[in-house]
């Protein structure tokens, strides 16, 4: 497989006066990469199919206690990228990729992405060892469902959203204030909470059932992907990491978490084309199938060509988060600005081509619309990413 970021594509960034390099990069998954994602796949198609997807959304927890036992037990899948002292197995970013793109493909309804990709990586990125051996292992068992509280009603994702505050009293300490959108925190049993305390922004694991801590379920738009309301009066917590030192841990693990969802959207814009094309096969009109038509033919091109420079610029910044490398945070946001489009339009084309059937409650369609519509506005839009990436290359 050939991943190729050229100036061409990186120019539907819409960021002026900017001219990138071109990138070449041979990356092809391995044998036992790509033995994962077909097992991961088997596994979502038996488990995640859009009659089970469409009972769990409507449900307040949003998941089968069973299907994640499972996941954890049988599938190792909590633990993937958990290191092995920690009860985890310990593999890459990478890895953790190619499982996301496939769910992304089903749009399986389990607090996967709140727990190892939010919960586990504040966690590995904190330095607190203590930490990591009371919590990780909890993690990978499958036991522990994790989540990152950091984003306020203001609905800004910089450092100066965060408010909440901390005090500390001995050796204790508590949290009072508003946390909004947290991903499955209505049913978190591990809450690592964002709040400013006298020397800065700070971490702070919160039990789910801590007292004086209030968590409402919201109603979404994207009911496959629950989030929560957080209200904080004098709530325990307990540091995690070194005081003042939380928003570097947390812009780390946000880079993390949108080259993460860049691979989800990949996996559902595949979905979607795959299900555009073949209905433009399947259906019928004046005696032929809709897409000899030269406007459907238009519209699968454009599809096809916007998801497979998704997949360059998804599998790209997924090999810099395996590697942490000072590339990782413009490619971050360049991977969730590019894919987050490419996954929304390819949504919304596949409505288009289905016609009057794709508008419909009853057909999957919208299912991926709105999902692909929360997923580009999760930890900030296209143009707060372009913005972000024009300020990290230094223009």
């Amino acid at each position: 497989m050939n991943v190729y970021l050229g100036s061409d594509a990186c120019k539907t960034f819409k960021v002026q006066t900017v001219y990138f390099q071109e990138i070449n990069v041979n990356f092809a998954f391995s044998e036992d990469q790509e033995a994962l994602r077909k097992v991961v796949k088997d596994f979502l198609n038996a488990k995640s199919d859009e009659a089970t997807v469409r009972e769990l959304m409507d449900t307040e927890s949003g998941y089968d206690a069973a299907v994640w036992t499972q996941m954890a037990e049988q599938m190792g899948l909590q633990g993937l990228v958990i290191p092995e002292e920690f009860g985890g197995s310990g593999y890459s970013f990478v890895e953790l990729i190619v499982v996301l793109e496939e769910m992304g493909r089903r749009l399986i309804c389990a607090p996967y992405f709140s727990t190892v990709v939010l919960g586990s990586q504040t966690l590995l990125h904190s330095g607190d060892e203590a930490a990591k051996a009371a919590y990780l292992p909890g993690i990978a068992s499958g036991e522990t469902i994790a989540t990152l509280a950091y984003t306020e009603p203001n609905g800004r994702w910089d450092e100066s959203a965060i408010t909440a505050t901390a005090t500390k009293s001995g050796d204790s300490w508590t949290i009072d204030g508003t946390k909004l959108y947290v991903l499955d925190g209505h049913i978190a049993n591990l809450i690592i909470t964002a709040a400013r305390t006298e020397a800065g922004v700070s971490l702070f694991a919160v039990d789910g059932e801590a007292a004086g801590l209030t968590r409402t379920a919201l109603s979404t738009m994207d009911q496959t992907r629950k989030q929560a309301r957080l209200e904080y009066a004098g709530v325990p917590a307990t540091l995690i990491g070194t005081d003042g030192t939380g928003w570097d841990t947390i812009s780390t693990v946000l880079d993390l978490a949108v080259v993460a969802l860049a691979a989800e959207q990949v996996g559902g814009g595949q979905e979607v084309l795959e299900m555009a094309v073949q209905y433009a096969k399947d259906r019928v009109q004046f005696g032929r199938p809709i897409g000899s038509f030269q406007a459907i033919k238009h519209k699968c091109a454009d599809m096809l060509l916007e998801v497979e420079s998704a997949k360059s610029a998804a599998y790209y910044a997924g090999w810099c988060a395996s590697e942490l490398n000072e590339e990782l945070p413009s490619v971050a946001s360049l991977a969730k600005a590019y894919c987050s489009e490419a996954y929304f339009h390819a949504a919304a084309e596949n409505i288009q081509i289905h016609g009057g059937i794709g508008f419909t409650w009853e057909h999957p369609a919208h299912l991926y619309f709105k999902r692909a519509k929360s997923s580009e506005l999760l930890f900030g839009d296209p143009t707060y990413h372009r913005e972000l990436l024009a300020q990290r290359i230094g223009i």
